[in-house]
């Protein structure tokens, strides 16, 4: 069984000003002259205090399950599924980080999404990681990738528990019991990339409540999840980044997604979120303005919820792709930006396309001149009757 790391409630995010923190992530507009490439990045050993614009996205999903008859499974009833992702320049993603205590501020305030956090891991056993007692919640993925850090903070009134026979599932709980924790997790800066890095967000919220009618009690549990994968680190001033020559960008790519195409086919069938770990190839040709991405990776095991029918047409182990290409857009965009040109996931040797409705790769580069590359993409399932949305990041270096 997954033990809840201890956690305390969150605190507001103090307002940065004067000799404060330092902002950082947007890119002024050339004004020509002799580039002068950037002298102060600090990410890998920071000296003081600093908010990154991040790049990336963020879902939310809200529902409730009720106690089913015996043998039967619940329906996931009063859904609201809201997702959305960032461009280069308007971001609703900040990550605060103060070298002097070693607290972290993350802010997240996305209205398209229906995500609004402010979280502050002040204390230092908001720390914590796979292989103890004490570990991340349920569905925080346990990524490969080296220098893996995990933070988490929360609360919860009993009772409230795990389901013993499912540790990868939404917190379960008896009437008055409530539950609302969440995980923020970032690779080390320096591990792979020393001027930016990806990071993820999850949040279980949840709250049960008996309920009587025609002298039948039923348990009801009100469920909001959210995740979230973006980028953050110091970008390259714009007259820094070369104006001939190519280059290739290798790194990893981390994605959370919900895949739902049976709920035109199987009457009520859940959907559950599930992340996606692989690796990214961004080539960018600098004297044409023009880039392409490559993504790849494997999917994790769906996390369940109580009372559903647990089926997912993707299991752990299946595998995703897609590539898309755009412009680099310094001045109007402030980075680069495209579309996916397809995508699929494949599973026991078969393959399964996406029909995409939209899509979008925002990113930007990074380092004193544009040593690395990161960013967000989107794709959004174009099929009707499906619930398919996929929000990642990546990174890169040469």
């Amino acid at each position: 069984m997954r033990n809840l790391v201890s956690v305390l409630p969150f605190l507001a995010l103090a307002a940065c000003g004067g000799a404060g923190a330092q902002s950082v992530g947007s890119n002024a507009v050339p004004t020509g002259g002799t580039p002068t490439p950037t002298s102060n990045h600090t990410f890998v050993n920071p000296t003081v205090e600093k908010t990154y614009s991040a790049i990336g996205g963020v879902q939310h999903y809200a529902y409730n399950t009720t106690t089913p008859a015996a043998g039967n499974t619940s329906t996931q009833g009063g859904q609201l599924y809201a997702g959305n992702a960032s461009t280069a320049r308007n971001s609703s993603i900040s990550v605060d980080y103060n070298p002097r205590d070693g607290i972290f501020e993350v802010k997240i305030a996305d209205a398209n999404a229906i995500v609004n956090q402010t979280l502050r891991f002040q204390d230092p056993l908001h720390r914590t990681a796979f292989g103890g007692a004490r570990q991340p919640q349920t569905g925080t993925p346990q990524l490969s990738a080296n220098g893996i850090q995990y933070l988490q903070a929360g609360g919860s009134v009993q009772p409230i528990r795990f389901d013993p026979a499912q540790t990868d599932m939404v917190p379960v709980g008896d009437n008055g019991g409530s539950y609302d924790v969440s995980t923020f997790f970032y690779q080390k800066p320096g591990t792979e990339t020393k001027y930016v890095t990806f990071a993820g967000y999850v949040r279980n919220s949840t709250s049960v409540q008996d309920v009587t009618a025609n002298g039948v009690t039923k348990t009801v549990q009100n469920n909001v999840l959210e995740r979230g994968a973006f980028v953050y680190g110091e970008r390259t001033d714009n007259s820094a980044v070369p104006k001939i020559g190519t280059a290739t960008f290798n790194g990893p790519m981390v994605a959370t997604m919900v895949y739902n195409p049976l709920l035109d086919t199987v009457a009520g069938t859940p959907t559950y979120f599930q992340w996606v770990e692989g690796r990214s190839k961004t080539t960018v040709d600098f004297a044409a303005n023009t880039f392409t991405l490559d993504v790849n990776g494997t999917v994790f095991a769906p996390q369940y919820d109580a009372f559903t029918s647990k089926v997912a047409t993707l299991g752990a182990g299946a595998t995703f792709t897609a590539s898309g290409s755009g412009r680099v857009d310094l001045v109007g965009a402030g980075g680069f930006l495209g579309q996916f040109n397809s995508a699929s996931f494949s599973q026991g040797g078969t393959a399964m396309p996406l029909v995409v409705a939209g899509s979008s790769i925002d990113g930007a580069f990074y380092g004193p001149a544009a040593d690395e590359v990161g960013g967000g993409f989107r794709i959004v399932g174009g099929t009707p009757d499906q619930r398919v949305d996929i929000i990642g990041a990546f990174t890169g270096g040469k």
